[in-house]
């Protein structure tokens, strides 16, 4: 009698893996990539990075014994396949949406995330932790990090690797390696591991496998392999430059076929089996498995709903991006003055630099997922009397706090931040949401805070930042603008002076970036029921246009503030504080922004409309203010 073909909607767990034989691995592995590639397509996702890790998940579990066993992601944007392994399939389809699955693991969805991830470098250091706890404790359950190569150039990665090594901690370290993070791998590390694909194949691994199995059969043979080992090592010594792994004190397995599903878990139960740290090098195809993900791995890292048949995305933009107007306006800025220089962290494309790049290579420096380097760089770039400007998104330059104080701001120097993907970013959720930098901005000594309310003024502001002498952020949303001309000349704004943008008597909403223009539908829904509001596009978080404000606060005595950031520390906390400094705290203030919670993934339009901050939860918010007399 034939077997029944092995279905995906079968394996409700792990546990369902065992015993499976190798064929039915890979039509399970099919199914997988079908399933991921039919879903993302509709909700959009990390495409390429999943396709390319399903041998090497469905490996994982089944060597493996989760939930008791921990697989700690890096990242993490690769755990489709692990969460149709562990029991998601039904919410499979709601991957990313609003009070749906979230597209990284997270430790309240499911007891096989034991470890929360988003951004890059943690997996290490975080897997260290475990073992030392299972140490501690006296139990024996396994605990496996899976890095990419892009998340291995991260310096926290390389104080995990150190610290590691240095406790002799039993754990697997697997390194995925497909050459690619979100763009192209730079560094030397990037080099060192191409040097061990082409030198170090499955081939010879295996040849080197069956000699010693020959040799241990034969009198005096455990010395001759540990003869051989000792000869492999100097050999290795002069084919492998620097030897990084095993100079660490891990035990280096690799590199391996990352599609060979037979291949994967004979070397992965190796490597849970041996004593001490120990990476698994595997080398993997973003896109696997579907054509459009392969020839463009970069378009499909996080892509738009497109149709499976052409691989296009169905968003159709009418108007330029933030980020392009941004990649323009340093274009424009650079050719007068050959001392800008851009640097991004690995997002030359996501954050407009790309065509800075076609346009200025020298001047243009991608450091890899290693946001500190880059801001501490950028200093060192100032102090030599160059003009850097750092392109990152707002949620990954958090890593960079320190240096942004130490190395900047401290010294004063003139690094330009410029912080795209601010504010409500969408589906990616709560590690993505760039609602944090206003607060952690605003409060440093001699930094500059702006927010344009569009594309134009955002212009402005790079040429403002570029010509301030001084450390300056300018913070702007993702997606398209608000189709406002660009073809004028950019023009340098008066520092600390805000733009009122509607005259009113009744009350003054104050509005930071693109708010202003949710702020002036408001005022004019307010207008139909006899509501006087001024709207004023705030422009500079710091320093604020103090006379101004005091001067709304005097005339009318209530403000509403509107901030697509956190209320903790931010715009509406500077402007309470000014009024308490000059005996206005009896003025009636609400303030709109993100409460004292982190941002789940969802729609923007739907995550804006639940604080408040659309143009029905303006004009709510002024009727409150009116009404509280």
């Amino acid at each position: 009698m034939t077997a029944m073909p092995i279905k995906l909607e079968q394996i409700k767990s792990p546990a369902d893996l065992k015993g499976l034989r190798p064929s039915e691995l890979q039509a399970l592995a099919r199914q997988i990539r079908e399933k991921i590639i039919q879903t993302v397509s509709k909700t959009g996702g990390h495409l390429a990075s999943n396709l390319g890790v399903v041998e090497l998940t469905l490996a994982l579990h089944t060597v493996l014994e989760t939930p008791q066993d921990k697989i700690i992601w890096d990242v993490s944007h690769q755990c489709y396949t692990h969460k149709l392994l562990t029991g998601r399939q039904d919410e499979f389809n709601t991957l990313r949406q609003y009070e749906g699955l979230a597209g990284f693991t997270k430790r309240n969805e499911s007891e096989h995330d034991p470890f929360g991830a988003g951004h890059g470098s943690t997996s290490i250091s975080a897997a260290l932790g475990f073992a030392k706890a299972r140490d501690l404790r006296g139990t024996d359950e396994k605990i496996v990090a899976v890095i990419g190569d892009g998340a291995l150039t991260g310096g926290l990665a390389f104080e995990g690797l150190n610290a590691a090594g240095h406790l002799g901690a039993d754990m697997t370290i697997v390194l995925n390696d497909n050459e690619m993070s979100i763009a192209k791998n730079v560094g030397a590390l990037s080099s060192h591991l191409a040097m061990l694909r082409a030198n170090v194949t499955p081939t010879i691994r295996r040849a080197r496998e069956d000699l010693t199995r020959m040799l241990e059969r034969l009198p005096m043979g455990q010395s001759m392999v540990m003869a051989m080992d000792r000869f492999s090592d100097g050999v290795k010594g002069m084919v492998i430059p620097g030897m990084l792994f095993e100079h660490l004190g891990f035990t280096y397995l690799g590199p391996i076929d990352g599609h060979d599903i037979l291949d994967l878990i004979d070397i992965l139960e190796q490597a849970v089996r041996l004593p001490g740290p120990v990476v698994v090098h595997a080398l993997t195809t973003k896109g696997k498995g579907y054509r459009p993900a392969e020839e463009d791995p970069r378009s499909f890292h996080s892509a738009s709903p497109f149709d499976i048949s052409t691989g296009r995305s169905e968003r159709v933009r009418e108007r330029p991006t933030y980020s392009a107007v941004f990649g323009d306006a340093l274009c424009r800025a650079a050719e007068e003055d050959d001392s800008i220089v851009a640097i991004t962290a690995a997002m030359l494309d996501g954050t407009g630099v790309e065509c800075f790049n076609r346009r200025f290579p020298s001047r243009t420096i991608d450091v890899g997922l290693a946001e500190e380097h880059a801001v501490t760089f950028a200093a060192g770039l100032a102090a030599a009397e160059m003009k850097p400007v750092v392109a990152v998104y707002s949620t990954f330059l958090q890593r960079s706090y320190d240096q942004i104080i130490h190395d900047v701001c401290l010294q004063n120097l003139p690094v330009v931040f410029a912080l795209d993907r601010a504010g409500v970013v969408g589906d990616d959720g709560p590690t993505h949401h760039g609602v944090f930098d206003i607060a952690y901005m605003r409060h440093v000594p001699n930094m500059t805070v702006m927010a344009p309310r569009d594309e134009a003024e955002l212009q402005d502001m790079l040429f403002t930042a570029l010509s301030l002498g001084t450390p300056a952020s300018l913070r702007y949303p993702r997606g398209e603008g608000e189709g406002v001309e660009l073809d004028r000349e950019p023009e340098a704004l008066e520092v600390g002076k805000a733009e009122v943008m509607r005259e009113g008597e009744d009350l003054a909403i104050l509005a930071v970036g693109t708010m202003a223009h949710r702020a002036m539908e408001a005022a004019e829904e307010l207008a139909t029921e006899d509501i006087d509001a001024a709207v004023v596009n705030a422009r500079f978080i710091k320093p604020l246009d103090e006379d101004l404000i005091v001067q709304m606060a005097r005339r009318t005595g209530r403000l509403v503030t509107v901030e697509e950031g956190v209320l903790a520390g931010g715009f509406g906390a500077a402007v309470l504080e000014l009024l308490a400094d000059n005996g206005l705290d009896g003025t009636k203030v609400e303030r709109l922004g993100i409460s004292d919670e982190f941002v789940e993934a969802g729609a923007p339009e739907i995550l804006l409309g639940k604080y408040g901050l659309n143009p029905a939860g303006i004009a709510a918010a002024a009727r409150r203010v009116m009404s509280s007399d």
